[in-house]
């Protein structure tokens, strides 16, 4: 990861740290200030789940624990912005006391946790899939802010009695506000091992891309004379509508959400290796639709330290210091229960969220190479 508090951070920040890293410390805070008006912010974390209090203005001492959840409206009728709204992405982001190093861990959203009762909507807790967590604290009244913020409040405190890990801020991702990011940047650098077939987008008889819909009981569902579009193995740079659908598919892929989870830590280490190319450092026109499409794309809690904290704190990372990992070596582990499906974590993976929790995850990974994604003894 290149600066700042992921998700947003993701990108311009992640921009503005190669600039800092130049020497160029007035642009770097000038831009730093930019992107802060344009991203919006607010407190999506309170109680234990919020990591002890830092010193602000000068280097964050000690390992860093942050929130990523991706949003995504698209497939609740028609775009709405109801009750449904779900975190079909939940990342946490651990950086090591070192801060040589950023890992990612995808917690699977059909994992079955105990969500606590929640006082500030009246949400009475229940035993469910974890995403439920956030569709409860956004429930009921209130603007959209107030919503999402709820939201995150509750899956953050339902991780935190889980695994006892605090977390020193948190980002939502607007998947509908990414594309514009990756548009930002002319696409991202991808590579796809093995063909996917989308549930959301379609061919037409000239070869071009069309847009469709999901649904459980009948499928995708396209235009007449459309067929389904389907990622073929290989590298290539993909548009934002290959990009955010290829890392949205499930349903065609042998393992599932876990590939899913796999091919979105792919796409938030490709959005910061290119957002931290020299070609994308040195156009101020790039830099500055980055920093509109951020404002599109995010909400940010930074928490007690300033973002400028996290750009110089965190400025010698670069998009290969990112370690993405896997909850259960990336292999299903499905209960039912009541004719419902759930996802039940094994005890490595408990190991490896109680790792990220005590600044221990490269002594889990020497024990346990199968939950590094990019590690050999991964694929066996």
């Amino acid at each position: 990861m290149k600066i700042p508090r992921w998700a947003r951070i993701v990108l311009i920040l992640g921009a503005v740290l190669a600039v800092a890293s130049t020497g160029t410390i007035v642009g770097a805070r000038m831009l730093i200030d930019g992107a802060t008006a344009a991203i919006p912010q607010t407190t999506l974390i309170e109680g234990d789940a919020r990591a002890p209090r830092r010193e602000q203005g000068k280097a964050i001492d000690g390992a860093i624990n942050l929130l990523l959840v991706g949003i995504d409206a698209r497939d609740t009728g028609g775009g709405s912005d109801g009750d449904s709204v779900r975190s079909d992405t939940i990342i946490i982001l651990h950086i090591p006391k070192a801060h040589d190093r950023a890992y990612l861990i995808s917690v699977p959203r059909d994992w079955l946790v105990d969500i606590p009762a929640y006082r500030k909507n009246g949400f009475a807790g229940i035993s469910d899939k974890i995403n439920t967590a956030f569709s409860a604290g956004y429930a009921g009244d209130g603007d959209r802010m107030e919503k999402l913020g709820r939201g995150v409040d509750l899956l953050s405190t339902t991780l935190n009695k889980t695994t006892g890990i605090q977390f020193d801020g948190a980002a939502i991702i607007d998947f509908d506000g990414f594309a514009s990011v990756i548009h930002a940047l002319g696409g991202v650098d991808m590579c796809v091992a093995e063909a996917a077939e989308s549930a959301h987008l379609g061919v037409d008889a000239d070869g071009k891309l069309v847009q469709g819909w999901y649904s459980e009981a009948y499928g995708i569902q396209l235009p007449p004379g459309a067929q389904p579009f389907v990622h073929r193995p290989g590298c290539r740079t993909m548009s934002a509508t290959e990009a955010l659908d290829y890392s949205r598919i499930r349903k065609s892929l042998p393992n599932g959400d876990y590939d899913r989870q796999n091919h979105q830590q792919q796409l938030i280490k490709a959005i910061v290796d290119k957002a931290t190319t020299r070609g994308v450092l040195t156009d101020l026109g790039k830099l500055n639709d980055l920093v509109a499409a951020a404002g599109d794309a995010f909400v940010l809690d930074t928490g007690d330290a300033s973002i400028a904290d996290y750009v110089f704190t965190l400025r010698n990372l670069r998009a290969d210091d990112m370690v993405l990992l896997k909850t259960n070596a990336g292999k299903t582990n499905t209960q039912f229960i009541n004719g419902t499906s759930f996802e039940m974590l094994d005890q490595p993976s408990m190991d490896m969220l109680t790792a990220a929790k005590n600044g221990t995850l490269d002594t889990f990974l020497t024990q346990h190479p199968d939950y590094n994604a990019d590690s050999p003894a991964a694929d066996k």
